[in-house]
């Protein structure tokens, strides 16, 4: 099937999917109008529960809406059914953009319709003992709820929706197709129609009435882990105008539509965030061996690369849909298992409440917007209304799903693999002299990791740090920086969360647009943040280069020649850059938070490189003067531009096979066999690395730094495939995907270099124990 066919039939699958929708829409409208005939009819009787004027303002344009789609459903399906590439279907899309004027009305007429649908709420109340009229009492209720949740802006998102798929049929439909100028007709209508009425329709969408002349108004949700007695919970946490409210999404039974149980609220009047004492412990947070997170993002990896796969293969949806719902599973455990960060609320009544994030730029975001509402909130909620707010929360929501970048129907853009270089230049606007530096965070799997961190620039209303680093992405879409005033008098500050007493001072986004990125030069960029700007240089190397190997330019430097070339010519069995690294870690690096992780400032890096490349005597002493994480970051680059990786072209598809072994003995002998097969140069080097990594584990109580995150590391750092060998193509027509670059080959490195780490002992000839025990000469 050629790419015009292939786009013809994708025009079948998007038309199937929007018959699917109208099925939905139309039993929404069908349901709402179904009370419209016995209120007529009680309306012509002594005791109307309505008047004819009041059925006539709260059911406006509804039954015209009705007719509208109703003709368009009975107009696509049989053409749908009837399919081929010369169906056209243009006319039909022409005619409903033709008729938004009936949704323009209704939006008009919504105001009236809400009081009306209140005053008849308050004027049947009187009724309330009579069981009759407190069914309609009950149901006026409901219907006023109804009124809000969906006839306000479903109307508006089945425009939203059509004008999606209009850009979706046009993507897939030949611009000589007869149905091209149509469509193209029908999304310029649609277009002028929605951005005409969206700045109308927002602030009410997210807007609920709670008494005369007040609105509670939905500021922000999210999903949040709660701990509850020491374990996990998933909720969806909703930021009102006056209340704080942490809600639980009910399991779906029968095809039943979504509902939330609310497990508890604060009013904002009494809200607090709970200060931790010097003395006092942060609640113990159950912790996730790294192993478990990496064993779930494989599993979303493959998931993943199934759906994919079933989709270019035109299979059935039922088998899509049984595969989307175990990716939602495993995101929803690893969004449920991943963060550590504590956020607390506190309510004066005396309860607190913990709740687990990812991200100091989460944390401080929910802070400033509780802090700000706070300033201007009033409260006052019934039980009647605390059980419609919880109702309303399925409607309100602005995050629909697990909040995964994977997690995206017809995901095209699964996010940047590769490595961002950022060079953080400098920052102005702050009002007074501070101790300032900046760390760098990044999307990954749908959660923020911290990334790198700048040194602090003293005494300043202007720091220029200058730094570059470079940050390994998967799957990332976003960079995040947070400013920070480094406070050195710890007793001054007290501490909220049991965080770091480091006061925030701005924080700033940007998007990883990746065609923006695809260009390979430096993009320069400036992130405003209450009223400070920081500036920032990045540029992005994708997974498929990243990859590959990429050797030093010079070579006649350490940097340029294989290992056993360098330890003949030094005399030694381990090359002295990797001597030098190790030990100066060692001396002074050892309980450095995420040493080998974070990354070291790349000019330091670079002039560090340059130094061993041409055996600089005064190397001891800058490595003595530079931060750790640069020095870590040497050692990095070193083995990362070694012409030949340590574990040799030749052997690195024999271990890729042996790690997969699942025989436990026959996996340990294999393994092991390979190992000693390697140079003795090599092998000696890697055993002398070997040996300091577990020093470095030993310390994981300090450094945050696991076998499996110094695995993580290392693994693709001392393995990587010849060009030949990998499963990356040398010339990609198409972007690299998440399951290619993670577990193609990414995963298998880690795997092989942790089994190494988590074996006690390797049995080796002394001589070369020996080798690495007692060589000093340089």
């Amino acid at each position: 099937m050629n790419y015009l066919e292939k786009g013809l039939e994708m025009r079948k699958w998007v038309l199937s999917g929007i018959l699917a929708s109208e099925e939905t829409y139309l039993s929404h409208l069908e349901a709402l109008l179904l009370p419209m005939k016995p209120l007529k009819a009680a309306a012509t009787t002594s005791q109307p529960v309505l008047t004819s004027q009041q059925i006539e303002t709260i059911f406006f344009k509804v039954p015209e809406l009705y007719e509208i789609h109703k003709e368009f459903y009975d107009g696509l399906f049989p053409r749908v059914q009837q399919w081929s590439h010369q169906q056209r279907v243009g006319d039909l899309f022409q005619k409903l953009a033709s008729q938004l004027g009936v949704y323009r009305a209704f939006v008009d007429n919504y105001e009236v319709a809400m009081e009306t649908a209140e005053k008849c709420c308050q004027a049947n109340a009187q009724f309330a003992e009579i069981s009759e009229v407190m069914s309609w009492y009950l149901f006026l209720m409901f219907l006023r709820l109804f009124f809000f949740t969906a006839l306000l802006y479903k109307p508006v998102d089945r425009v939203t929706r059509s004008t999606l798929v209009l850009h979706d049929l046009l993507k897939h439909t030949p611009v000589s197709h007869p149905d091209h100028p149509l469509l193209q007709d029908a999304l310029r209508i649609s277009q002028n129609f929605l951005s005409s009425i969206n700045e109308e329709i927002t602030p009410r969408r997210q807007s609920m009435t709670v008494k005369k002349g007040e609105h509670r108004q939905l500021l922000k949700d999210s999903f949040m882990v709660e701990l509850v007695e020491g374990a996990r919970k998933l909720r969806h946490v909703f930021l009102f105008t006056d209340l704080f409210l942490c809600a639980k999404l009910k399991k779906q039974i029968g095809g039943k539509s979504q509902q939330y149980d609310c497990k508890w609220y604060i009013p904002l009047t009494d809200l607090s965030f709970q200060m931790v004492d010097e003395s006092e412990a942060v609640p113990n947070i159950p912790l996730v061996p790294d192993e478990e997170l990496d064993a779930m993002k494989i599993k979303i990896s493959q998931i993943k690369n199934d759906i994919q796969r079933e989709k270019r293969a035109n299979k059935g949806s039922k088998v899509i849909e049984r595969l989307k719902k175990k990716l939602s599973e495993q995101e929803s455990l690893l969004l449920l298992m991943s963060p550590n960060m504590a956020f607390r609320v506190h309510n004066r009544n005396g309860k607190s409440y913990t709740f687990l994030i990812s991200s100091d730029y989460e944390r401080a975001e929910w802070r400033e917007n509780i802090r700000e509402q706070q300033k201007k909130c009033d409260f006052s909620l019934t039980s009647v209304e605390l059980q419609m707010l919880t109702n309303s929360c399925v409607k309100l929501q602005t995050v629909h799903n697990i909040p995964l970048t994977i997690n995206k129907e017809d995901d095209e853009s699964p996010g940047l693999y590769g490595f961002l270089n950022v060079i953080v230049h400098s920052a102005t606007g702050f009002k007074q002299s501070s101790n300032l530096y900046c760390t760098l965070e990044v999307d990954s799997f749908g959660y923020f990791v911290n990334k790198a961190k700048t040194r602090v620039y003293r005494d300043t209303t202007e720091p220029n740090w200058n730094e570059e680093f470079e940050i390994e992405l998967e799957g990332s879409q976003t960079l995040r920086i947070l400013c920070y005033e480094k406070c050195y008098n710890k007793t001054k500050l007290t501490k909220e969360d049991g965080e770091s007493t480091d006061r925030i001072m701005g924080k700033g986004q940007i998007q990883l647009d990746p065609q923006a990125l695809q260009d390979k030069d430096w993009q320069r960029t400036v992130i405003s943040m209450n009223g400070v700007e920081v500036k920032l240089s990045v540029k992005f190397t994708s997974r498929e280069f990243s990859l590959k190997r990429m050797p030093s330019r010079k070579q006649t430097g350490v940097f340029g020649v294989k290992i056993a070339i360098v330890t003949k010519r030094e005399r030694s069995k381990v090359p002295y850059i990797v001597r030098q690294c190790v030990e100066e870690i060692e001396r002074r690096g050892m309980e450095e938070v995420g040493i080998y992780r974070v990354s070291g400032v790349a000019t330091d890096i670079q002039a560090l490189k340059a130094a061993f490349d041409v055996n600089n005597k005064d190397v001891s002493v800058m490595m003595s003067e530079m931060d750790v994480n640069a020095i870590a970051g040497t050692l990095k680059l070193y083995f990362r531009e070694l012409p030949e990786p340590l574990f040799t072209d030749e052997l690195y598809p024999n271990f890729a096979e042996g790690i997969a072994l699942s025989d436990p003995v026959a996996k340990e002998s294999c393994m092991l066999n390979l190992l000693l097969s390697l140079p003795e140069p090599n092998l000696v080097t890697f055993l002398f690395l070997l040996d300091h990594l577990k020093r470095v584990a030993e310390r994981e109580s300090v450094n945050k730094m696991s076998l499996h995150n110094l695995a993580t590391v290392f693994g693709p750092t001392l393995l990587r495939p010849s060009e030949k060998d990998s499963k990356i193509p040398a010339n990609p027509t198409q972007p690299i995907t998440m399951t290619d670059s993670w577990s193609l080959e990414v995963m298998s490195q880690v795997q092989v270099l942790l089994y190494f780490l988590q074996l006690e002992t390797i049995p080796t000839p002394d001589s070369k124990r020996q080798s690495i025990l007692f060589s000093t000469e340089v």
